[in-house]
């Protein structure tokens, strides 16, 4: 099972995305209860793709929060599908993808 839930619902002509990734962020700033740090683990990356062209990416960094909550638009239509991915950075990845409402 996928990481990430998606919405997307276009209305004349106009996409609207709602998107929520489960995912830890860790900024390797915290320490857990017995004082050891907690290694860095957040998502460096995330890719939109609808009908295999890029209609959004853009870079997280160690400030976003847990669970992170993207919201965006673009171009499109009804029917098309549309595939979020992201990246993180020990390597990781995971993607889901949805049809348009």
């Amino acid at each position: 099972m996928s990481s990430i839930r998606i919405k997307a619902k276009e209305r004349k002509g106009e996409v609207d995305v709602k998107c929520l990734m489960k995912h830890d962020m860790e900024t390797g700033l915290r320490k857990d209860k017995s004082g050891k740090k907690i290694p860095e683990h957040w998502i460096q990356d995330v890719t939109a793709e609808s009908n295999g062209k890029v209609v959004f990416s853009c870079a997280f960094n160690t400030s976003i929060s847990k669970d992170p909550y993207l919201a965006f638009a673009f171009s499109g239509k009804k029917g098309d599908s549309l595939t979020i991915s992201w990246k993180d950075n020990t390597g990781a990845t995971d993607s889901a993808e949805t049809k348009i409402r």
